[in-house]
């Protein structure tokens, strides 16, 4: 008899902090990109000047973001690292107090009489699962690989690399037009910041075009202010 392999479906879910180091990564870049494009094109019409600055910038912000999750994930893991510590520490010197936080948890959850005494019981005559309870239950803390804060930085620099290149990829193509290159620029920076909002939406929850619009409208407004401290300091006499 044919059996279905619907049980053996294995779903692929994409880890939350993968997403969101790649959508750091990717809007800051190309914002702020955008940004110094649109201010230095307001500033001064040399192609070179604005190609120069925003290469710089791509460079430094690429290398400057990576370094940022970097340690920013090792702070959490080594934070993450010394909660166990404390919390080992706790089931080994007062269990009772221990055991009474794992019963709160399971009355929170409606569990009553003699299933919340068999549920309390399940857990904390298991070292590993009552440490693992405690840590994601009281503490509201999730265990952070050994890996991750490498992971981070390649993930974040890449994204910001990438995100970065957006707003320039016109002037490469027009290279003595800065008017036109800069609607491009702008266009361009826009159909992406949609669908990274689109995408973000669709693997999440929410509005898949409102998500998109938004991302559009943060973007574009700091582009927005980057073009206007240009225009003024380009216009002010020095």
């Amino acid at each position: 008899m044919a059996v279905s392999n619907s049980n053996n479906v294995h779903e692929k879910h994409t880890g939350p902090t993968a997403l969101s180091d790649f959508i750091l990564g990717w809007q800051d870049g190309l914002v702020n990109i955008l940004g110094i494009v649109l201010g230095v094109s307001a500033a001064t019409s040399d192609i070179k000047i604005l190609l120069v600055a925003a290469l710089a910038a791509l460079g430094a912000e690429s290398i400057s973001m990576g370094a940022v999750a970097y340690t920013s994930t090792s702070a959490r893991r080594r934070h993450y690292l010394k909660e166990v510590e404390q919390e080992k520490k706790e089931i080994r010197e007062v269990p009772e107090i221990e055991r009474k936080e794992v019963e709160d948890v399971f009355k929170e959850w409606g569990y009553k009489g003699r299933k919340l005494k068999e549920m309390t019981d399940g857990i904390c005559s298991n070292d590993k699962a009552w440490l693992e309870f405690m840590m994601a239950h009281e503490l509201k803390l999730g265990p952070i690989a050994k890996n991750a804060a490498a992971t981070s930085f390649i993930t974040v620099t890449l994204a910001t690399l990438l995100g970065s290149i957006i707003p320039i990829i016109p002037f490469l193509f027009l290279p003595n037009n800065i008017p036109v290159g800069i609607e491009w620029s702008v266009a361009l920076s826009a159909i992406t910041l949609f669908i990274v909002g689109f995408y973000e939406a669709k693997i999440t929850v929410g509005s898949l075009w409102i998500s998109g619009l938004r991302m559009v409208a943060i973007g574009l407004t700091a582009g927005f202010a980057g073009y206007l401290i240009g225009h003024f300091l380009g216009a002010a006499p020095l």
